[in-house]
Formats: structure tokens, C-alpha cells, sequence
């Protein structure tokens, strides 16, 4: 019984007619006859089949090109960049104020007390008020820990205040003003001030500007390089783009403590932006 059965499932070489294993019945060879008969035919062919692929796609490969039916069309490609260089006109800055007190009510009102002297402040100068955003309120206890002494003989936390702390962001869209608001907010109890920044309002305009410049400067190589090399643009087959990103300079400045005197207004040096765009064209050539 055993017999019959290692009969059936195990090839035994040679003739894959005469062979009782289940892949000689059913495909005719088996990797037990590849040494033998059929299978050593089989693999001769596709050994033969892969390297004949190979040579092919060596001699008949993608040179810089692609087939149209049975035609290969030649093609090549350029990379052109722009650059656009532009003073900023929106100034983008972030005013916080905290406040502390036992009592979370009187806390609550000190600092608003603050933020909205700043914010009046801010609308007296012309910034708009869809232009002022509170991007964080928070109000939380803080505790100061007391060592021991006869009235707490292991020592604790305790108590210390609550604190209540708001921040707004600000865009200012007449520059000029920066220094004065600055110098402003400094006398009205602000306590942090920082991520400022210089922006281009429309900035759409100045990307599609840089991508021009940048198609024509791969234009102007395509066309020169095309007479040098005395071949023909027929025509763009693809394009891509990539960059097209701002290059923003930023002043970020943390002043804790109300450190800014409202009597001196700082200098703010705006200095420009750079946007840049990338673009890559393939012609179609002859």
C-alpha cells in the first residue's frame, strides 16, 4: 500500500508517459524530469526565450523615446527655472497676555482687560477685524510646592494662582504700521510676542509669473539646443512642474515679561521674498 502510494506521488525521471506521479499525468513533466525527456526540452526554451528578451532590450531599448504604433519618436527634454524676487505686503504676527490671581474670576478679567486694550490698539491703526484670530485661551492652575515646616511637617503642593493666558494672530496689512503696533502693544501688558513673519497677499500672481519664466527659460534651451544639434521641434509631448514655493524671511522674537518698551519703536527690516517655480518640457524631435 505504501508502495503504490510513494508510486503515485513521487516522479521517477525519465519517461514522464511512463511515470505514475500526479504532475507527469496531469502536465506531462515534473521538476523530477527535467534532467530527462520533456522537462530537459522545457527549460532549454525558456532559457532561450529570456535571453533572447534580454538581447532585444538591449539593442531595441527606450532611448529617450516612445513608440507610436510601430515608430519609435524621438524625444528630449529640458528644465527651465523662475525666479521672482518681491517685497512682502502683509506683516503676520502673534500678541499673547496672561494674568494671575487666586480668585480665576479676577484672573479671567485682568487678562481680558489686556487683550482687548490690544485689540483696540490694533483697530486704531487700521487693522481690520477679520484680520485679529485668538488661536489659544487657556486657563489653568499653578501650584508652588511648600517645604516642610511646622504647619506642613511633610510638605506640599498648594495653591498658588490660576492663570489665564490668550493669544491672538494678527495680520497686518500695512507694513509700514509693524513698528508702530510693535511699539504699541508693548505699554499694554502683552507678555509674549512672536512668529513674525512677511507674506505676499496674492501670491497666486506672483507663482504663475515665476512658472512663465520658467517655461520660457526651457523653451529658450530647447530652441538653442535644437539648431545646435540641427534636429526639429515637433512638438510637446509632456510637462511637469515641481517648486513653485515662497521663500518667506521671518522674524520670530519672544519678548516674556512686557519687555517691549512702548517709548522706543523697533526696527523691522521687511527685505523681499522669493518665489521660485521648475518646470521640466519634453519635445517631440526630428
Amino acid at each position: 500500500m505504501n508502495e503504490n502510494n510513494q508510486n503515485t506521488n513521487t516522479c521517477q525521471g525519465g519517461d514522464c508517459n511512463k511515470c505514475d506521479c500526479k504532475m507527469c499525468q496531469k502536465w506531462g513533466w515534473c521538476p523530477g524530469a527535467c534532467m530527462a525527456g520533456k522537462g530537459r526540452k522545457v527549460l532549454k526554451i525558456v532559457l532561450w526565450v529570456i535571453i533572447i528578451a534580454f538581447i532585444l532590450s538591449i539593442f531595441v531599448g527606450d532611448r529617450g523615446g516612445y513608440r507610436e504604433g510601430n515608430k519609435i519618436v524621438n524625444t528630449i527634454t529640458f528644465s527651465g527655472k523662475g525666479e521672482v524676487v518681491i517685497k512682502p505686503d502683509i506683516a503676520t504676527v502673534s500678541f499673547g497676555v496672561s494674568a494671575e490671581n487666586l480668585d480665576v474670576a479676577k484672573a479671567t478679567n485682568d487678562s481680558a482687560t489686556k487683550m482687548n486694550s490690544i485689540i483696540d490698539l490694533l483697530k486704531a491703526k487700521g487693522v481690520d477685524p477679520k484680520d485679529i484670530k485668538t488661536t489659544n485661551y487657556n486657563i489653568y492652575p499653578r501650584y508652588d510646592y511648600v517645604q516642610a515646616n511646622q504647619t506642613y511637617p511633610g510638605g506640599k503642593q498648594v495653591l498658588a494662582a490660576y492663570v489665564v493666558s490668550q493669544t491672538v494672530e494678527v495680520k497686518i496689512r500695512d507694513i509700514s504700521k509693524s513698528s508702530e503696533i510693535l511699539s504699541g502693544v508693548g505699554g499694554l501688558g502683552v507678555t509674549d510676542v512672536s512668529g513674525l513673519t512677511f507674506t505676499i497677499d496674492k501670491i497666486d500672481e506672483v507663482q504663475n509669473q515665476a512658472r512663465d519664466l520658467a517655461i520660457q527659460d526651457a523653451k529658450t534651451q530647447a530652441s538653442t539646443l535644437a539648431k545646435s544639434l540641427g534636429v526639429k521641434l515637433v512638438k510637446i509631448t509632456s510637462y511637469s512642474e515641481n517648486g513653485n514655493n515662497p521663500v518667506m524671511y521671518a522674524l520670530d522674537k519672544t519678548v516674556m515679561g512686557a519687555a517691549l518698551p512702548s517709548a522706543v519703536a523697533p526696527q523691522i527690516p521687511v527685505g523681499e521674498n522669493k518665489v521660485t517655480s521648475n518646470v521640466s518640457i519634453t519635445y517631440e524631435i526630428r
